[in-house]
């Protein structure tokens, strides 16, 4: 099959997200909806992407976005959300980071940070807090994921369980309009949910891209997270189900 250069893009687009839709899609590239449905309908017969209804996803529905791919995906608005949530956090003060490219940046922004106790599941995150001697690093056992560094599994959550802390910056690989909280490995979810559990105020930090991908298992809802920061929102059923959780909404890029 012939794939022409919008359909490429529109794979491209698909590798980003997870998953487009015909209306997004129409807005990017100024043609009809018709005319969008047809190179999905193309792409979908090529076995190049998966049909949905009001758009399209990617082939392998239950994979994930390769690690550098995904760390390179709103690279500049991770940094801000990164930023503001550090900023949320006091000296000496405990908390669980999760894995996740969001919240690596936001150990990134905890340079100057004074005696805090961090526990994580993410080797990544630990490599980079125990160059800040000011701070003391644990780090959980459990099953290694070679694809990002994350350590999952039963053992991860049952060390996560000995401590009750003051905050929990967490991650979500997608987040639906309904107020899901979405991920694509139940052994990962399990760490997340022992995390909300044990901690007294639960940051969620996840880019706009978030709100527009899939995943099939589910970490929880919004209205057990105390702050979101994003950097915009614009989804209005998302955002009115935030509001009515009473949920702190901080969007760094808002417009």
């Amino acid at each position: 099959m012939f794939i022409s250069k919008r359909q490429n893009k529109i794979l491209d687009m698909l590798k980003k997200l997870d998953q487009v839709s015909v209306e997004d899609l129409v807005a990017e590239f100024n043609v009809t909806p018709q005319t969008i449905r047809n190179d999905l309908n193309e792409l979908d017969k090529a076995k190049k992407l998966v049909r949905v209804h009001g758009g399209a996803r990617l082939l392998n529905s239950r994979g994930n976005v390769e690690y550098e791919a995904r760390r390179q995906i709103a690279a500049s608005q991770k940094v801000l959300i990164g930023k503001a949530a550090a900023e949320m956090i006091p000296d000496n003060a405990s908390l669980f980071i999760n894995i996740g490219t969001t919240t690596e940046a936001f150990s990134d922004a905890l340079v100057d940070h004074k005696g805090l106790m961090v526990i994580t599941n993410n080797i990544n995150v630990a490599s980079r807090l125990r160059l800040y001697l000011e701070n003391e690093v644990i780090i959980t056992g459990g099953v290694v994921r070679s694809s990002d560094g994350g350590i999952v599994g039963e053992a991860a959550v049952d060390f996560i369980e000995n401590f009750k802390v003051d905050y929990a910056i967490i991650g979500s690989s997608a987040i639906d309009s309904d107020g899901s909280l979405l991920d694509f490995d139940f052994r990962e979810v399990k760490v997340a949910q022992a995390i909300i559990k044990n901690a007294r105020h639960v940051i969620l930090v996840a880019d706009s891209t978030k709100l527009k991908r899939s995943a099939p298992v589910r970490i929880g809802h919004i209205s057990q997270i105390d702050t979101f920061i994003t950097d915009i929102i614009d989804d209005n059923e998302f955002r009115e189900i935030c509001e009515e959780s009473e949920v702190k909404v901080i969007e760094v890029e808002a417009t």
